[in-house]
């Protein structure tokens, strides 16, 4: 061996030794850490060995959903011009349970934080020492203002109703969280132990971390489950979202979701199809694709490195996700209606409601059908959620649709 390996031999040694200490021989220090509870670290820790995924993950909505308002003033997406807002709220008082006059309109200073930005945009206002959502609600895409729970907005605290799922590592015994939106740590678990094991540590560090890639299907969409649903905790009276679940575990023990059947008229339709939004769980579960392992990942990436081909985060755009697995070979039946290869526009028709009516889409991937609104007139149809048909008559859409659809006898 040179004099120059031998200096670079022991170079080396030190430099490994220094950087691990897991391999100089003693583990105790692993051990005592790995003894402490978990704790959240927040998404910028993950940032510093993950780069990339953390720069896919910012231009996500998950990062978004809720902002500091009080760093970023720019968060809030409109003007808090309480003369608008209540010229607004006077087009719709019928629907109100307290006079425009006497609904709260909250300052800009007042406004702590802010939900959402997509469909539409709430505020986080402090009362008392705690949060709650301000009882007016923007709609970005209509621009108008309407009202949200105007009558009680200050009997719901919004850590215990929504914190959960807009914010990450909520501790409603301390009043606090850790970090605002769907950070890293709301799909992988608490970091502390990740963040705090050297790289060396290789296996160690793995373990302590959970990665939905690796757990089994039925247990790794329940994470998408924990919020894009709707119903009640099991564990924290009155909590709207799954208290003391962590990615990995089984959502059930945690969390009973609504439906029409237990009662819920106002968010779930007659055919158990969702009318409201955090939905997509409820209305998978129905699906064919839930019992043929279809799941959310199947069409949906959670960080996609790179620019995302779709601001939905669908892996292709529109119904070319359908057409990766549904290869259209013969337009007869139903397909041969329209010339155009619109899957999503049937099989996922508009009936669902995040900020107006109509404005998200159902997650049965089945197709409504106009005779399915004459059994039911308050359950929507895929052809009149289709602006030509909208007007049309239902008994002759049907029809129509019938005759169009009706396969020849072989001759």
């Amino acid at each position: 061996m040179t004099l120059t390996s031998k200096v670079f031999a022991v170079l080396f040694t030190i430099c490994f030794y220094w950087v691990s200490p897991a391999f100089a021989g003693d583990k105790s220090d692993f051990k005592k850490l790995l003894s402490q509870p978990k704790s959240y670290v927040g998404s910028d820790v993950c940032r510093s060995c993950h780069l990339e995924h953390y720069d896919a993950w910012k231009m996500t909505l998950h990062s978004r959903m809720l902002q500091d308002a009080r760093t970023n003033k720019d968060a809030i997406i409109t003007d808090i011009n309480p003369k608008i807002i209540k010229a607004d709220l006077k087009k719709i008082e019928k629907k109100l349970k307290v006079p425009v006059d006497q609904v709260h309109i909250p300052k800009v200073e007042d406004i702590q934080y802010t939900i959402g930005s997509q469909w539409k945009q709430r505020y986080l206002i402090e009362k008392d020492g705690k949060l709650f959502i301000a009882p007016v609600q923007y709609n970005a895409e209509t621009g108008r203002w309407v009202n949200y729970h105007d009558h009680d907005w200050d009997k719901r605290p919004w850590l215990k109703k929504c914190g959960g799922c807009h914010a990450t590592g909520v501790d409603l015994e301390n009043n606090s969280f850790n970090e605002p939106g769907v950070g890293c740590e709301a799909c992988h678990g608490p970091g502390s132990h990740h963040a705090a094991l050297p790289k060396t540590a290789l296996f160690e560090k793995r373990a302590t971390i959970i990665n939905p890639a690796k757990l089994t299907g039925g247990v790794a969409v329940q994470i998408c489950g924990s919020c894009h649903n709707r119903g009640k905790s099991t564990q924290v009276k009155g909590a709207g979202w799954p208290v003391g679940y962590t990615p990995g575990k089984a959502l059930e023990s945690y969390y009973r979701s609504t439906s029409y059947e237990a009662g819920d008229v106002k968010h779930v339709y007659a055919n158990e199809f969702s009318k409201g939004h955090h939905q997509q769980y409820i209305d998978w579960k129905q699906s064919a694709h839930y019992r043929e392992g279809v799941d959310c990942v199947t069409c949906h990436s959670v960080h996609e490195l790179g620019n995302p081909v779709s601001r939905g985060q669908t892996k292709e755009a529109g119904s070319k996700s359908c057409l990766t697995c549904h290869e259209v070979i013969n337009k007869t039946g139903a397909h041969s209606v329209h010339a155009f290869g619109n899957c999503v526009g049937c099989h996922m028709p508009r009936i669902a409601k995040s900020a107006e009516s109509g404005d998200i889409h159902s997650h049965v991937f089945v197709t409504l059908l106009p005779e399915d609104t004459l059994k039911n007139p308050a359950i929507p149809n895929s052809c009149q959620t289709c602006h030509q048909h909208k007007d049309e008559d239902l008994k002759d859409l049907q029809k129509r649709y019938e005759k169009l659809t009706k396969r020849q006898a072989a001759k």
